[in-house]
């Protein structure tokens, strides 16, 4: 029973990528078996061809003529395929039913690429959603009892144990821990919180037991408002989406009123024979029939995608390589976008007679027992160093840790935790210590309690991307008006990468909803906005942007699947290539489009004035096609 079910979930899933492939694979035997002479098989297999692959246009075309009341493209396809395979029937020029397949593919194939996106938004969707857990243990009565998230209530108490995700939104009523808010925030260090601080869904417990009261509805909590800006964003239609959908249908009721006048009028106007009449009209339909105009578009933009993907450049699909050409102004994210997401020591200071490794080698000899992110950090920088095993080592949350190693007594922490057992800190590292904090760095001050003598301070920091730099300076050069930076960090931390890098603008201290407002506002100034980002809090940003752009290795399952474009590599300097690629599509599709409108207008005045017959209409409609899609090919270069 399991494989069936399988099959028939994979089937729905993907049906119109399976129509597409059969209706390709019936047209191919098809011709194959027409050009042998065998006439029964091929007009069974073509047909077959014409009825899968045309069957959900055909549907969506009338079902938009009668509900809608509206003619499509859709519908305009349809008729022209049959137009064709009549006239190909009536006048015995098979080929001709071999054209109207090949239009039906091409549209069989297009509404297989809008199926696999809407997928996709699904599956962002259900990913967003794996983020909390399905189940909250609940305090009641003194007794621990999980139930379903979706039951919990305003003023609930639960319990989350180190190491767990936060099940909703609340305030802690006891308990100290370090939280990982990284994937909502953006903050780049773990945040230390206690009793009165406001917790967010989604976000991973440290070490510390919390007890966490619920003050908000589980429906109202952060990740649920991501989950829901999600979908908005990914929902709404751009302008230049409506723009293509007007002009579909304008075209669809040009060409059709003026081939039912073609049929018709001709005899009374200029006395044409009937079989003149419905000859020239239906050879208007074949020769008006969108294919080169598809075709003017569509392997342009799959080559650039090809060229893309050999250079670790992953377009999700060929509108969002046209827009990354038009892009006027670019949002960063900065934690694991602009910086590496990974905490590291970014300098040792010692002072009197210490060495920066004996600063940092007695720090990690502590620090060794800690599970502390800073700790972690300090212990990877040391890791060439023969650390020595420490002795009643105790760490004190949120202030530091202290442990004797070999006969010493190690602290390390903060300034005020350092103090009370080195009462005087040296004035002049002080002072260097309080530079490093205005840059954004964390400090952490290293002393000896046995002889009361600091040795030295190590400042941790997120480190930036070496080539960050370099990729906002050839943005700059490509003629991108604005860039900015977004963060959930704070203000120093923020100026300090942005300084680094060449960012001129800086918004910091932003939640997601925040993000996703400040590129709306960049869209209204500019229009076509991308954003950069990696994280499940850039989500919305990413969705709403006119290009959304993800890390692809320390990007989140999220931010993958709602990006548009993928860096698989990592690498920023990718984002100036992925902009040439997209400009020269541009570039490419309008010089296509003007050939192909070209052909369509020379081939339907030639057909009205009878300068061509059939096979002229058909040579000149598929040659122009041929020859816009050979044009397109030139990306893959």
């Amino acid at each position: 029973m399991l494989y069936p079910q399988r099959f028939n979930q994979f089937t729905r899933e993907h049906a119109d990528t399976l129509a597409a492939l059969l209706c390709g694979l019936l047209l191919f035997f098809g011709w194959f078996a027409l050009h042998l002479g065998w006439l029964g098989l091929a007009f069974l297999l073509l047909p077959a061809a014409y009825v899968i692959g045309g069957y959900e246009s055909a549907r969506e075309g009338l079902t938009t003529l009668f509900k809608e009341k509206e003619l499509d493209v859709d519908l305009l396809m349809i008729v022209a395929a049959i137009g064709a395979a009549s006239l190909g029937l009536w006048r015995r020029e098979y080929h001709l039913i071999i054209d109207g397949a090949i239009l039906i593919l091409i549209f069989a194939i297009s509404g297989a690429l809008e199926g696999y996106a809407m997928q996709r938004t699904e599956r962002s969707i259900r990913s967003l959603m794996s983020l909390t857990p399905d189940t909250a243990r609940v305090l009641l009565q003194g007794r621990e009892e999980e139930i379903p998230i979706s039951q919990l209530k305003v003023g609930d108490e639960i319990v989350v144990k180190p190491g767990e995700l936060i099940p909703t939104d609340g305030i802690i009523l006891s308990g100290y821990s370090t939280l990982n808010q990284a994937a909502i925030t953006g903050e780049s260090l773990p945040v230390e919180k206690t009793v009165g601080a406001e917790v967010f869904a989604g976000t991973l417990n440290g070490y510390g037991a919390l007890q966490i009261k619920v003050h908000k509805p589980a429906q109202s909590s952060l990740i649920q408002r991501v989950i829901r800006l999600v979908e908005q964003a990914q929902t709404e239609a751009p302008p230049s989406q409506e723009f293509i959908d007007r002009f579909e249908k304008g075209y669809a009721k040009v060409i059709v009123v003026a081939g039912i006048l073609l049929a018709t009028l001709p005899p009374f106007l200029w006395g044409w024979d009937w079989e003149t009449t419905i000859y020239r009209a239906l050879t208007f339909l074949v020769v008006a029939s969108p294919c080169a105009l598809m075709a003017a578009i569509m392997p342009t933009l799959l080559s650039g995608i090809a060229n893309g993907a050999r250079q670790g450049i992953l377009f999700k699909n060929g509108a969002q390589l046209e827009k990354i050409g038009k892009v006027r102004a670019i949002a960063f994210d900065k934690t694991g976008t602009l910086t590496t997401g990974q905490v590291q020591v970014f300098q040792v200071i010692a002072i009197n007679k210490y060495t920066q490794q004996d600063v940092l080698k007695a720090a990690a000899s502590v620090e060794s027992y800690s599970e502390h992110p800073i700790g972690k950090a300090i212990v990877q920088a040391a890791s060439d160093l023969d650390l020595v095993g420490a002795i009643q080592v105790q760490a004190i949350p949120g202030q530091g840790i202290v442990g004797i190693a070999q006969e010493q007594q190690i602290i390390v922490g903060n300034a005020v935790f350092v103090q009370k057992y080195v009462t005087n800190l040296p004035e002049e590292l002080r002072e260097m210590a309080q530079s490093l904090e205005q840059e954004g760095k964390t400090v952490v001050w290293v002393a000896q309690g046995n002889i009361a003598e600091v040795m030295g301070v190590i400042a941790i920091a997120d480190e930036v991307r070496s080539q960050a730099g370099a990729t906002i300076s050839r943005l700059k050069q490509l003629g991108i008006e604005q860039i900015v930076m977004l963060t959930g960090d704070n203000e120093e931390t923020a100026q300090s990468v942005a300084k680094a890098v060449g960012i001129d603008q800086v918004y910091a201290h932003l939640l997601p909803e925040d993000k996703l407002d400040v590129i709306r506002l960049l869209q209204q100034k500019y229009q076509t906005v991308a954003m950069v980002g990696d994280g499940i809090n850039d989500a919305p940003a990413l969705a709403q942007a006119s290009v959304g752009i993800a890390m692809g290795i320390s990007g989140s399952d999220v931010a993958l699947e709602t990006a548009d474009i993928v860096l698989m590599a990592d690498k920023l300097e990718k984002i100036a290539v992925a902009m040439h690629l997209g400009r020269r599509s541009q570039s490419i599709v309008k010089q296509n489009m003007f050939v192909a409108l070209s052909f369509i207008m020379l081939l339907l005045v030639g057909n009205f004035l009878g300068s061509i017959n059939l096979p002229i209409g058909v040579i000149g409609h598929e040659g122009s096609t041929v020859l816009v899609t050979l044009s397109g090919l030139r990306l893959l270069k």
